[in-house]
C-alpha cells in the first residue's frame, strides 16, 4: 500500500481525516475517510436519542421537508439533541458534545455519511451506485476514487432521494423513478431507482462552489489567458450576446457565472435553469428562476420556455440560460437577442463546428438567418492528459 496524500478538514464539528492510497488489489485509488471512532454502546445510545427526537420535537415529516421551516427545525432539533445528550450522558465534555450533536444532525436531517464528503473542497462528484458497492468520489487531483463508506441498504438510498425530492417539491417513486434537484447548499442532486438502474438505487451529487469562481481565479489557475479575458470583458460591457459551449464537465456553467460577474450592478439579470447551478455575486440585481416538473396528476409544470417567455416581460437587461436543449427555447432566445436583449447561455458541443451543427439541425433546428445574433462563442476544453 502506497499513501499518495493525507489531509484533514472539519464537517461541522466532526474532524475528518482523508488518506488517499494505492492498493495492489485495486485498479483505482482508495479514498479512506476516518473520524473519531464511536463505540458500539455509544452508537446504540445515539440511535435511541435519534428515535426520541421526533417525539420530543413534535415535528412531522412534511415540516422537515418544508424549505421555509428548515432553519427553525434545525435549531429545534439541535436544542433537543443537546437536552437529550445532557440527560443520557451528563458528564460529557463540550467538545464531545459538539461532535455528537453534528453527528446526530447529519443522521437525522441530512444524508448521513454523505454529509462528511460534501465538506471536502477537493471533491467534484459524489456517487452512490447501490448499497453493495462503496461510495465513489471524483477528486480534483486524482480523478475517480473508491471510498471506504457504504450506504446501509437500498431502502436508505431511496429515503435520501425522497428526502431531497420533498424539499424541492418533487417526488421519486416507482412510477416516476428519476429525480433531478439541488440541495440547500447548492449541490446538484440526481437519483434513480431500481429497476431503471438495474444494479440498485443511485445518487449522484455534483458539487459547486458556494463562493463564485471569478475570471481572476481563472487567470491565476491559467484556465484562461489575459487577452481572452479582456476580449470577453469588453464584449460583456458592450452587451454582446454569447454562447458558452463544451463537452461534459468542461466548466461551462462555472465560466458562464464568471462572465456574469462583469455585469454592471445597475442592470437587471434574469437567470433560467432546470437545476440551480449558476452562482452570481451578491452585488448584482439578479432574479434566479427554476423550472418545475408536473405533479402526480400531470399538472403544474413550468418548463424552460415558460420561464424564458415570462422573463421577457420582467424588463431584463440580461438573460442567462443554464442550457439550451430544445427548438422552442432556442427560437425564443434568438428572438430575445433580435429585440435587443443581451442573452448568455450554455450548450453541449465540443467545438465551433459541432456547435453550429447542433443549432442548425434537430432537435434545436433554428434558421441559419438567426445565427448572426450570437456575437461570440466561447469553447471550453478539459485537457484530461495535463489536468
Amino acid at each position: 500500500m502506497v499513501v499518495k496524500e493525507k489531509y484533514n478538514y472539519y464537517s461541522g464539528n466532526i474532524p475528518v481525516i482523508v488518506t488517499i492510497e494505492q492498493n495492489k488489489e485495486e485498479f483505482v485509488l482508495t479514498y479512506n475517510v476516518s473520524i473519531v471512532a464511536i463505540s458500539e454502546n455509544t452508537e446504540i445510545l445515539l440511535n435511541k436519542i435519534r428515535d426520541e427526537l421526533i417525539t420530543k420535537t413534535g415535528i412531522r415529516l412534511e415540516d422537515m421537508t418544508d424549505p421555509k421551516k428548515s432553519e427553525f427545525i434545525r435549531n429545534k432539533f439541535k436544542d433537543t439533541i443537546v437536552y437529550l445528550l445532557s440527560r443520557y450522558i451528563p458528564d460529557i465534555g463540550q467538545k464531545t458534545k459538539d461532535f455528537l450533536v453534528t453527528y446526530l444532525m447529519h443522521k437525522s436531517l441530512g444524508l448521513g455519511k454523505i454529509e462528511l464528503l460534501l465538506d471536502d473542497k477537493n471533491l467534484e462528484e459524489i456517487v452512490v451506485n447501490n448499497a453493495s458497492d462503496p461510495i465513489w468520489v471524483y477528486h480534483h487531483r486524482y480523478g475517480w476514487c473508491k471510498t471506504n463508506i457504504y450506504i446501509e441498504s437500498e431502502e436508505q438510498i431511496k429515503h435520501y432521494a425522497s428526502l431531497v425530492g420533498r424539499k424541492v417539491g418533487r417526488s421519486i417513486t416507482l412510477l416516476n423513478p428519476l429525480l433531478d434537484a439541488h440541495l440547500e447548499t447548492g449541490e446538484r442532486f440526481n437519483a434513480t431507482l431500481n429497476p431503471i438502474s438495474t444494479k440498485g438505487n443511485t445518487l449522484t451529487l455534483r458539487k459547486f462552489n458556494v463562493k463564485p469562481i471569478t475570471i481572476t481565479n481563472m487567470l491565476q489557475e491559467n484556465t484562461i489567458s489575459l487577452p481572452a479575458a479582456s476580449l470577453i470583458w469588453a464584449s460583456v460591457e458592450y452587451e454582446l450576446s454569447a454562447l458558452v459551449t463544451g463537452g461534459t464537465a468542461t466548466g461551462k456553467t462555472v465560466f458562464l457565472g464568471a462572465m456574469c460577474s462583469f455585469f454592471p450592478p445597475n442592470q437587471r439579470i434574469i437567470s433560467v435553469e432546470d437545476t440551480r447551478e449558476i452562482v452570481l455575486p451578491k452585488y448584482l440585481h439578479w432574479i434566479p428562476m427554476l423550472t418545475r416538473e408536473p405533479n402526480v396528476e400531470g399538472k403544474g409544470e413550468i418548463n424552460m420556455l415558460d420561464l424564458i417567455v415570462n422573463s421577457l416581460r420582467m424588463r431584463p437587461d440580461r438573460i442567462v440560460v443554464g442550457e439550451i436543449r430544445r427548438q422552442r427555447e432556442a427560437e425564443t432566445l434568438f428572438e430575445a437577442m433580435h429585440t435587443g436583449h443581451s442573452v448568455y447561455a450554455t450548450l453541449h458541443a465540443n467545438d465551433t463546428e459541432e456547435t453550429l451543427n447542433r443549432l442548425l439541425n434537430p432537435p434545436i433546428n433554428i434558421p441559419k438567418s438567426s445565427l448572426p445574433a450570437i456575437s461570440m462563442m466561447i469553447i471550453m476544453y478539459r485537457n484530461r492528459r495535463t489536468g
